[in-house]
């Protein structure tokens, strides 16, 4: 899937990342926290090839990621970025529909993955509304539409980057929107999730990482990386870790 090693990424003399080994794995979700700051969003533009890396190697499915045609990268890597900007009036089915650019699979087919991923992101009922006439979490649910339709089904070999995607989203959404991300990975693809909210993460992902000042303090499962004695150290926050009544992931509150 999309492998990172020792990388680097340097802004003049600065180093932001230092030393982060990423492995994201086909049918797992791996959550990436840490504070303001500490090179989260950083790390998605390096994965994706938005930013370049001063050291160390980023592949894609064995494939060095700068080797792919990007027409071709396109059907195996979706980026959602924090803030997608779009100023101009298209109708939601019309923004979907660009994820399917890559393609050339036809209006019919490409019209049903459209549909497919709307009702995957929980916004079928914006069918035919001006996108400049949404809210900010419905025009968030319309993106991450068309990042799915960019990857729909998803499958082996294939990567999806999200960067806070529940950012804006009220507390049902934020559950409707990481169970579409899970079962995005149960088809086999390969995600990364970008979170702030740790109860969230210990939901939903497999795997997390967490940045500290450009580099990883911890990487493990939930219940290896939400101790009370890490989140204190990273975040200066004392919290209470129990385990979920209902689950076995770890619920953290705030002391």
């Amino acid at each position: 899937m999309l492998q990172a090693r020792q990388i680097e990424v340097r802004r003049g003399p600065c180093a932001i990342l230092r030393e982060v080994d990423v492995e994201l794995q086909a049918g797992r979700v791996t959550g990436v926290l840490g504070a303001n700051g500490a090179g989260k969003s950083t790390l998605l533009a390096a994965l994706c090839g938005e930013l370049p890396i001063a050291a160390g190697a980023i592949a894609l499915n064995g494939r060095a990621l700068l080797d792919w045609p990007d027409q071709q990268r396109a059907q195996y890597l979706a980026v959602l970025p924090q803030q997608s900007t779009l100023n101009f009036g298209f109708r939601v089915e019309e923004v979907v529909a660009m994820g399917r650019l890559p393609y050339d699979t036809g209006r019919q087919m490409d019209r049903q993955i459209v549909q497919a991923a709307l009702v995957a992101a929980d916004s079928e009922h914006l069918l035919g509304r001006s996108y400049l006439q949404l809210s900010g979490g419905e025009r968030q649910r319309v993106h991450l539409a068309r990042v799915l339709a960019q990857l729909w089904p998803g499958g082996a070999g294939q990567v999806l980057l999200l960067d806070e995607p529940t950012s804006m989203l009220d507390p049902l959404h934020q559950h409707s929107i990481l169970q579409a991300v899970r079962r995005f990975a149960e088809q086999g693809g390969a995600v990364l999730v970008i979170v702030h909210d740790l109860n969230l993460a210990a939901r939903y992902c497999d795997d997390l990482l967490l940045l500290n000042q450009g580099k990883v303090f911890s990487a493990g499962t939930p219940t290896e990386v939400l101790r009370a004695d890490i989140l204190q150290e990273v975040f200066g926050l004392e919290v209470l870790v129990q385990k979920h009544p209902e689950r076995d992931h770890p619920l953290i509150i705030a002391r």
